[in-house]
């Protein structure tokens, strides 16, 4: 039993991926919707989202899903068939059942209570919408509310109205059923009992070669047409004691077309023969389907068989169209399939460690290589640490997938945001095929959030303001992504009003964030906003005014090693860039000494190696082509007691729009740099983002060179107020 359990999870896990796609699949088409940018196609992709699941959900017994599902399809099926018309409330209430679908599956998956009581309110919403009632959405019509058209018949020249009097049972059967001691033929016989079996089709899709076959075990399905007066219940009694790892699907008399196309979508196997089975069970009769095979093969062009059936009117043509979808959409994932492996996270995360730890030894392998003077050895280590090199890059791109799957879920937020600010705004994406370790994607959702929720918050102003300044009603939230010298940038940008300068400033007097007669910058007074308990939003509402978000946003990036930087045109845009490295496991560093410890700088960072200037004596800055410099001693901010290089060396980097150097006594160079974290003894260590091994065995600290900049910064300020408070 335990073996049955773990397939039937294994399946329902299935399910429960394929209908995350399929239910993110629905939310763009409906966004494009409301742009009026929704085609034919479309509607007939989003009907088919919605059947899909629900016929999928009946297979695994998920009643509720299948029941709201069922309305939702409804309500598709008219804006299919052009009944119905798209208003943007109906966009919004479908969005809504989207979410409350997903809502039910996350509810069976977590085994939590599942949310009914909503289910219920929207399906009063939506019966309104069927019934032609509040919501202005369907086809006018004369004399108040109608029901709604009945869905046409199917019909078949030979057999007549598809299912008009006989039931349609597709039974597959477990693999164990002779082993259980049950004979799938004698329940099939059984149904006679209720009616006339009008036709069994037997189905050798799953029969393996005849050398590879267990007699033992069971490999055929039945396609049944039953005539019968007994009810639904009756004949699913007869498999009562047979439904055990069984598939058994019913499809009464007179269903509609709708039916049909789940039963479709439920098929499994050679799906190349679903109109084969729909014929052998009384839509088409079996000639017809001879003359068209016939046809098919005398004809020039090879039409297909269904265009031929339906030219011939032996079958509708939304059968058909959903068939030769499904048949597709299959071989399209058969051959995605074919092309890639699953693999699970943690043992992508153990080969990472692995070679994090190749990568140590292939150093420290080198660097003893390179005191014996053999250069055959010396080569042959140049090669293997080349090749070293090469695995560590392909393993961290294992790793690497495209933002876009983070940007994919702000449509819908700028959209509901939009709405509850009363705003008009569009969201625009660029880069979103950017890459970037799977482990940051999951770490920057949330920060982006807040930055995106603010711009349309505090940045976009209302349209009244925005034509009165001469920009369009609508305003545009930006999201741009793009690689450069080993990171990833993220760009949030509005075309709104840009940072109020002097009321930031205000704020941050008034707050004692920082001295009236301070002397800022731009850049420094934007970044007050960063600040934990800043706000400059005059009332609190859903979205902003609560001083919390901004500083949140600054934390997380900060732990990922990463930079946000504000730039604001007063009266034209704001733009928050994120800077982040490409990944948190294996990093290109750049090695340096101060006294008797190692420092690891991240590559990407540096710019250039210069002397530091004689004379600049206790200045903390020095003027470089004509800009000033600041600079850190390393030596003074981790207290370093070791002797002291006579002729310092200066690290100039790069973090963002901004640049600093760094004063140590000795430059190694370049090195492949495992990222360690630190132990919790050493969480509070500033300035330090992790460890390494170096290739002589020593440990070395690895600077976060953002947080080391702003703990600098901060000890000079409180010296500063200081020796302020302590002057005569």
């Amino acid at each position: 039993m335990s073996n049955g359990s773990d397939v039937l999870a294994q399946a329902l896990g299935t399910f429960m991926e394929e209908a995350g796609e399929l239910l993110a699949q629905m939310e763009e088409i409906l966004l494009r919707a409301e742009d009026g940018a929704c085609g034919d196609d479309d509607l007939n992709a989003l009907f088919r989202c919605a059947h899909t699941i629900k016929g999928s959900g009946g297979l695994f017994g998920l009643d509720e899903v299948v029941r709201f599902t069922h309305v939702v399809e409804n309500v598709l099926d008219r804006l299919r068939q052009g009944e119905m018309h798209f208003s943007s409330e109906l966009i919004s209430l479908l969005l809504e059942c989207q979410d409350q679908i997903s809502h039910l599956i996350a509810a069976i998956a977590e085994n939590t209570e599942v949310p009914v009581a909503r289910s219920d309110e929207l399906l009063a919403r939506l019966q309104t919408v069927l019934g032609g009632g509040a919501v202005a959405t369907t086809a006018s019509v004369s004399g108040g509310a109608q029901e709604p058209a009945p869905e046409p018949e199917i019909t078949a020249s030979g057999g007549g109205a598809l299912g008009s009097d006989h039931w349609h049972l597709s039974l597959r059967f477990s693999r164990k059923v002779l082993q259980d001691g049950m004979d799938p033929l004698a329940f099939i016989n059984y149904l006679s009992q209720y009616g006339t079996l009008v036709h069994v089709e037997t189905i050798l899709d799953d029969l393996p070669a005849f050398a590879d076959a267990d007699p033992e075990l069971f490999y055929l399905g039945f396609e049944v047409a039953l005539r019968s007066s007994a009810s639904k219940a009756e004949i699913e009694g007869v498999f009562e004691f047979i439904q055990d790892g069984a598939t058994i699907v019913i499809v009464p008399p007179n269903s509609r077309i709708s039916e049909y196309l789940a039963l479709i979508e439920a098929q499994k196997g050679d799906v190349a023969r679903i109109g084969e089975l729909l014929i052998a069970c009384g839509s088409v009769t079996a000639k017809e389907l001879e003359e068209a095979l016939a046809e098919q093969g005398s004809g020039p062009d090879h039409a297909r068989i269904g265009d031929i059936l339906v030219e011939h009117g032996a079958v509708q043509p939304v059968v058909v169209e959903a068939a030769a979808d499904k048949q597709k959409r299959v071989e399209d994932k058969r051959v995605v399939e074919s092309k890639s492996v699953k693999v699970p996270a943690e043992r992508l995360d153990a080969l990472i460690d692995r070679v994090g730890e190749l990568v140590i030894a292939g150093v420290g392998t080198h660097l003893q290589i390179s005191r014996i003077n053999q250069p055959a050895l010396m080569e042959s280590a140049e090669v293997l640490l080349s090749l070293v090199e090469d695995i560590r890059d392909m393993a961290l791109r294992l790793r690497m997938v495209a933002i876009g799957e983070v940007f994919s879920r702000f449509p819908r937020v700028v959209r509901d945001v939009s709405r509850e600010l009363g705003k008009d705004i569009e969201l625009s994406i660029h880069g979103a095929e950017s890459e970037l370790d799977k482990s940051m994607v999951d770490k920057i959702g949330d920060p982006l959030m807040h930055l995106v929720r603010n711009s349309m918050d505090h940045g976009i102003e209302s349209a009244q303001k925005r034509l009165a300044a001469g920009k369009p009603a609508r305003g545009t939230v930006e999201l741009n992504a793009y690689h450069e010298s080993g990171s990833i940038n993220i760009e949030v940008k509005d075309d709104g009003g840009g940072l109020d300068r002097e009321r930031i400033l205000k704020k941050a007097v008034e707050s004692g964030l920082v001295g009236a007669d301070d002397i800022l910058s731009d850049q420094d007074v934007y970044r007050l906003i960063l600040a934990p308990g800043f706000s400059t939003a005059e009332k609190v509402t859903n979205l902003s005014g609560r001083g919390v978000g901004m500083d949140v946003v600054r934390s997380n990036i900060e732990a990922l090693r990463g930079t946000l930087d504000i730039e604001s045109v007063p009266g034209q845009s704001t733009t928050m860039r994120l800077c982040l490295p490409l990944t948190l496991a294996i990093i290109d560093g750049f090695h340096v000494g101060v006294g008797g410890s190692n420092f690891i700088i991240p590559l990407d960072m540096v710019v250039e190696c210069i002397e530091l200037p004689p004379d600049v004596g206790e200045l903390d800055y020095f003027e470089q082509r004509d800009e000033a410099l600041p600079f850190i001693r390393l030596r003074d901010v981790f207290g370093e007691q070791g002797a002291a290089h006579p002729r310092p060396r200066v690290i100039v980097v790069r973090f963002g729009s901004r640049r600093a150097g760094l004063v140590v006594d000795r430059i190694y160079g370049k090195c492949q740099t495992v990222i360690k974290p630190l132990g919790p003894l050493f969480a509070e260590v500033p300035a330090v983002s992790g460890s390494t091994i170096i290739g002589n065995g020593e440990v070395g600290m690895i600077l976060d060179v953002p947080a080391l900049v702003r703990h600098c910064a901060v000890r000079r300020k409180v010296a500063a107020s200081a020796a302020a408070l302590t002057a005569p």
